[in-house]
């Protein structure tokens, strides 16, 4: 690859670095109001990211509500998400893994194509909200039926 070619692939990678930073910074910055709102000491959240090709990264936030005693079916997210509890409680698995209930304030990871067995609210009596942040590789839907093998080689 020569100079000039090397130097329009960095531009965009730049870019997107820069996005990425400031995504994080507001992520965060929210997080901490959010925490000191509820009188809470804000926990740092770190997660490794599986390997990306990032040509096509692109970064999604999605507002999910739900009403109490509201819960979604079975679903797998094919992009990694980190979800952030910003009103009540919400119960949560993915297959393979235990159940956990989280607060509002708490953070939690599901990897890409994991199946998202349990995803509601834990009270039948208050609403709960949850933003998703999701980090995809590739153009694709955010929610898919649950993907039953996600070792990339399919069943026979």
């Amino acid at each position: 690859m020569n100079r000039k070619n090397r130097k329009s692939h960095l531009v965009p990678l730049f870019t997107l670095s820069l996005v990425l930073v400031s995504g994080t910074i507001a992520i965060l910055s929210l997080s901490t109001r959010l925490s000191s709102a509820q009188s809470r000491d804000p926990a740092p959240f770190s997660h490794a990211l599986p390997s990306l090709d990032g040509s096509h990264l692109r970064a999604t936030v999605v507002e999910v509500n739900y009403a109490p005693g509201e819960a979604d079916k079975p679903h797998s997210h094919p992009c990694t998400v980190i979800g952030y509890v910003a009103q009540g409680a919400i119960r949560f698995q993915v297959k393979g893994g235990p159940e956990g209930v989280y607060k509002a304030g708490e953070t939690f990871y599901e990897p890409p194509n994991g199946v998202h067995q349990v995803s509601a609210n834990a009270s039948d009596k208050e609403p709960a909200r949850l933003i998703a942040f999701f980090v995809c590789d590739h153009e694709t839907p955010l929610t898919v039926p649950p993907i039953e093998d996600h070792s990339g080689h399919g069943s026979k």
